[in-house]
């Protein structure tokens, strides 16, 4: 891309703060569908989110605090009130469920999104400190990815038109 393209691309960053498969659908999309629009993207992992970028990625659904959780089931939408989080084996039935209804609309995993992402040349970057935390090392993640701080982030925001926080 040329000096003058450069300079007048728009340009998006997230950052990405939760590790579950339904949060982790919205990052991923978005930051596909801007590149593929002609974006630069940039992709700010932190905290839970900072799982999405691990080389093995087994992600589940919590139903706690989500009250307009509702699955598609037998022709009607059965809502998951909070009260049922305390049960055992509910967060695994949901993400069951959740995995089930993913493959049978044939929605892309998370996995191929993830690929497209760095196949369209998104930024990811993940957090120096939050690997530190949580004692991940380079080498549990994907390829791809560059290692910063909150002055990275901070200093490629500035410079986007659009800031998303997920």
């Amino acid at each position: 891309m040329s000096t003058d393209a450069q300079h007048n691309a728009k340009r998006m960053s997230l950052i990405v703060t939760k590790g579950t498969l339904d949060w982790a659908y919205p990052p991923f999309v978005l930051a596909t569908t801007a590149a593929a629009m002609g974006l630069e993207v940039s992709m700010f992992f932190t905290f839970y989110g900072l799982t999405l970028l691990r080389k093995k990625l087994d992600l589940g659904i919590s139903t706690l605090g989500n009250p307009a959780m509702e699955m598609p089931l037998m022709g009607m939408h059965m809502k998951m009130p909070n009260l049922i989080s305390a049960l055992p084996g509910v967060d695994a039935m949901a993400t069951t469920m959740m995995k089930n209804l993913i493959r049978k609309k044939g929605i892309a995993s998370i996995e191929d999104l993830r690929q497209a992402a760095v196949e369209s040349e998104v930024k990811m970057v993940a957090c120096q400190m939050t690997m530190d935390l949580f004692e991940f090392s380079r080498e549990d993640l994907i390829d791809g990815p560059t290692i910063g701080g909150a002055a990275t982030y901070i200093e490629n925001a500035t410079r986007c038109e659009i800031n998303l926080f997920i």
